[in-house]
Formats: structure tokens, sequence, C-alpha cells
């Protein structure tokens, strides 16, 4: 990989690697851990509980999560990693998403000062491989499925904005607008 990992950062709408379809993460095993360590230090820095690799300008299949315990998380698998503290997943798929979905508030660490209600289901399964390549089985509900499914979006270059209610981004239309000033450059103006 030609990018540095001790380099990356958050990168902000309206960045292109945020709407692009990651691609699988075939990187060896001791460069995704090093990337995924300096996305967990971002992550906790910014205050965030997940964090998807495009969102650190790499479009690869793979994010971060660490949400407290307690959200009813089991796993099955060879990964222990994944009932406790921060879960790496790489190349992820969601096997299964359960009940009535639900409207909570959500944030993005790519989305500075942007919040929004957004449904989702409250259980979800999900099959990824841990930083050794050992496939495993996480089984969530509350806090946590509604993280995996958010960082999930990152992947396939879904964003909130993409999902929020239509009061949410009436809501959130001037930072929006904002976001998409500061990335452009003067002179030049957004599209609409």
């Amino acid at each position: 990989m030609s990018t540095d990992p001790a380099r990356l950062e958050v990168v902000h709408y309206p960045a292109e690697v945020l709407r692009r379809k990651a691609a699988p993460a075939d990187l060896p095993a001791a460069e995704l851990a090093v990337i995924a360590d300096r996305m967990i230090h971002l992550m906790r820095r910014e205050e965030g509980i997940g964090l998807a690799a495009p969102q650190v300008g790499l479009p690869i299949r793979l994010f971060v999560v660490d949400v407290p315990p307690g959200d009813g998380r089991t796993a099955q698998g060879p990964s222990p990693s994944a009932t406790e503290g921060p879960i790496v997943l790489v190349n992820p798929a969601a096997a299964a998403l359960e009940g009535i979905p639900q409207l909570h508030e959500e944030g993005c660490l790519s989305l500075p000062d942007i919040r929004g209600d957004v449904m989702r289901p409250p259980k979800v399964t999900f099959r990824a491989h841990d930083l050794s390549g050992r496939e495993f089985t996480i089984e969530a509900s509350g806090l946590l499925a509604r993280c995996l499914q958010h960082e999930l979006d990152h992947l396939d270059g879904i964003l909130i904005l993409d999902r929020m209610t239509q009061m949410s981004r009436l809501r959130n239309r001037a930072a929006v607008r904002d976001l998409e000033r500061s990335a452009v450059p003067r002179g030049r103006h957004p599209p609409r």
C-alpha cells in the first residue's frame, strides 16, 4: 500500500472516497493490523464508536467499532475479540437483519456537527474475518447493531445523509451545504 498508516486522518464529506464502494481488503495481515490500530486511535481521539476505512481515505472493506459492553453481543468462531473491546471486521457482510426497524439519532465522524434520525433493524448477524484471516460471526442488538450497520453502509458508499428521515435532512441542510462549500476550491461552486 502506498499510504503510510501513520498519516491517515478522518476525511470529511464530500470527499469522493466516501461515496465509492470499497474493494475487498486483500492486504497482508500485518499491514491491516497497522491500519486498524491507527483507525482505532483516530476513532477514540474523535470520540466515535465506529470508523470505516473509507473514512480515512482507504477504499477497502475494513472497519472498527468500539461500543461499551452490555449491548447484547455474542460471537461465534475463533475471534474472542469480537465479544469485548474494539472489534476489527475485515471484509464484513450482513448475514441477517432482524426485527422491526427502529428510529434513533446517529452521527458520523465524516459529517461533523450533523446528526439525524435513521431507521435500522434492532438486531443483526454479521460475518467477517479478523486480522489473522479467521472467519467469525457476531450477533448484536442495540447500539452495536446500529453501529455495525452504519459502518457497513460506509463500505458501500452510503452515508447517514442517504438514510435520514426527511425532517432530519431538512434540519441539517445548512450544515451539509457548509461542508460542501468548505471542500470546494475558491472560485468554484459545488454541484446543485
